[in-house]
């Protein structure tokens, strides 16, 4: 069946195709009947007649034929050479009458329109519409072709090809076949599909390789496409995709670097489906994989030298042979540099000296290691600074937990809140250090596995808790000290230096009390009783009732009033005694 979409969309035969084959055809002739063309026998001297003649002879570059009238008449040779008929003295030879000159005058013959006539009538009677014609490409013309299949036909510029060429120029001269879209007898008009031909041809040849091609098997195809991703080879039929990823073992950057468009391929079939007519493709397959016995070549552990082919956030790919590649991820590129991006250590180009750390041949995977290749700093840190070695450093960094201080190029310890101060309490390290400071600080731990370092600032100094805080102050004394801050369950107060007390909300007065700031307000002085010293916890509980009461009712654990209430403990009034203030003087940087 002809495809009537198309044909609508053809329209009316084009007008130039028409009106060169009605020309080829002989005008003359187009008006007549054929059979009465070709029943002619010798017949009347009208012009548009086929007439059988007989050659007679040559007049140089003519021929000489008669045909029963009363002169005989020319054609050219080359009429004769384009059909490849013969036109020796006495052949019998088809022709057209063209026009006779005058009565009695020169006869004009056309071989070569006879032969359309008859040829015309030929393909009427023999073929019809979805057969396969084969003709040559004779020049271009509005919309399209003029294809010469014994007689001249139209062939649209849209069923040259699936793909519309740039140029269908490029087909003049070339022998086609084609499929008849539209046989127009009254217009003596064809049309040509030579795109339908080809649809209808791979759709059957699709078929049969679909049901005869497997896995595996080593096939012959033509680049039709290329891709960023691959190309698309045409397997005869149907066509295959040639991932980039399966096209070398080596590095691919564009698919156009392995492979042309219309060149010819061996390629290995990978993957049918046949269900969505899908076939995947390999060509670095044809060829024994560099990963094999990649173990022996490239033992864990052995150190070797590459070439960096690419740069990603993560890390740098070395190329170790054709083929081969391993990664460096940023983390195995120092030991003690924190490198932000691998620019900052190696360019594209550069020779480097590796060593394997690991081998995934399932992945086609290789970790490397660049730092493996120098002496670990970290394996020398516990003999240059173990436990109780003081060293001077300088603040690098802070976070919320603490700060970390540089003991030498790429070796950080960490100066954690908690060991600041025996006695303030620290909630952020800017309290106490900012960065590029030089501080003093003594080793607390070395962890080589986990490349860390412990530091303390306060472990430089006694313990105060130890003996100074609790023979400074005892139980039942009474103290002076400053509101510092206020809370919904109490109040703090410093009774010196960095040494703070909680005033439970409850010891604040006799009666109820719902907020602490009825009582006291912050940078207020109240003289306080210390309920108690707990060690264990380094806390100091305080009492303003109590202190206010002036006797030793109520007191706690065998709480008593030892005098005179001193504003701040000293050495003379029962104070620190030999250990002295409890200030910032001993915790300074």
């Amino acid at each position: 069946m002809v495809d009537e979409t198309l044909i609508a969309s053809l329209g009316e035969a084009d007008a130039e195709a028409e009106q060169l084959i009605a020309e080829a055809l002989g005008k003359e002739a187009a008006e007549g009947g054929m059979d009465d063309l070709l029943s002619a026998e010798v017949q009347e001297a009208t012009p548009g007649k086929l007439l059988k003649g007989r050659v007679m002879g040559y007049a140089g570059d003519d021929v000489v034929i008669e045909v029963g009238l009363k002169s005989e008449g020319l054609v050219p040779k080359q009429e004769f050479e384009e059909s490849g008929q013969p036109y020796n003295i006495g052949d019998t030879v088809d022709v057209l009458l063209e026009e006779i000159e005058g009565e009695g005058g020169l006869v004009q013959l056309s071989h070569r329109k006879a032969l359309r006539i008859i040829n015309w009538q030929r393909i009427v009677d023999t073929t019809h519409e979805g057969d396969v014609v084969e003709g040559t490409v004779m020049r271009k013309i509005k919309g399209g072709l003029l294809v010469d299949i014994g007689v001249p036909v139209f062939l649209p510029a849209s069923q040259v090809d699936i793909r519309r060429p740039s140029d269908i120029g490029e087909f003049i001269g070339r022998k086609i076949r084609a499929q008849i879209l539209k046989i127009d007898e009254d217009r003596r008009n064809i049309v040509i599909s030579r795109r339908k031909l080809i649809e209808s041809e791979r759709e059957e040849a699709k078929d049969r390789l679909l049901s005869t091609l497997e896995e595996g098997q080593i096939v012959e195809g033509t680049v039709k496409n290329i891709a960023e991703f691959g190309a698309f080879v045409d397997l005869g039929g149907i066509d295959g995709l040639l991932h980039i990823t399966d096209m070398s073992w080596g590095r691919v950057n564009h698919p156009s670097e392995i492979v042309k468009i219309d060149q010819r391929i061996k390629v290995k079939v990978l993957d049918i489906n046949r269900e969505k007519e899908k076939i995947a493709l390999g060509l670095k397959q044809l060829e024994p994989s560099p990963w094999d016995e990649i173990e022996a070549r490239y033992p864990v552990g052995s150190r070797i030298k590459g070439e960096v082919v690419s740069l990603m956030s993560y890390g740098a790919f070395i190329k170790l042979e054709e083929g081969i590649e391993g990664l460096v991820h940023i983390s195995e590129m120092s030991w003690t540099r924190r490198v932000n991006h691998p620019s900052e250590v190696v360019s594209v180009g550069d020779e480097v000296e590796v060593v394997v750390l690991d081998i995934d041949k399932n992945k086609n995977e290789i970790s490397l290691g660049m730092k493996q290749v120098e002496v670990n700093p970290w394996e020398l840190v516990s003999e240059k600074y173990p436990p109780g070695t003081v060293i001077e450093g300088t603040v690098r960094n802070l976070a919320n937990y603490g700060a970390f201080v540089e003991i030498e190029p790429g070796i950080d310890g960490l100066l954690h809140v908690s060991d600041m101060s025996w006695t303030k309490k620290i909630t952020h390290p800017n309290e106490m250090v900012k960065k590029g400071d030089t501080i003093e600080c003594v080793v607390l731990e070395v962890d080589q596995e986990k490349q860390r370092i412990s530091l303390g600032v306060k472990q430089l100094t006694e313990d105060p808790w130890l003996h100074a805080i609790p023979e400074a102050y005892k139980p039942g004394m009474v103290v002076r000290g400053t509101v510092t801050k206020i809370t919904n369950f109490g109040v703090f107060v410093e009774l010196e230096g960095d040494l703070e007390g909680l005033l439970h909300i409850s010891e604040l007065a006799d009666h109820k009390v719902e907020n602490p700031q009825e009582v006291v307000k912050p940078g207020d002085e109240i003289d306080v009783k210390i309920l108690r010293v707990d060690i264990a916890d380094r806390k100091i509980g305080l009492s303003l009732k109590r202190a206010q009461w002036g006797d030793s009712s109520g007191m706690e654990g065998g709480d008593q009033d030892t005098g005179p209430r001193p504003s701040k403990p000293t050495p003379s009034s029962g104070g620190m005694g030999d250990h002295g203030s409890l200030g910032t003087d001993k915790i300074s940087f």
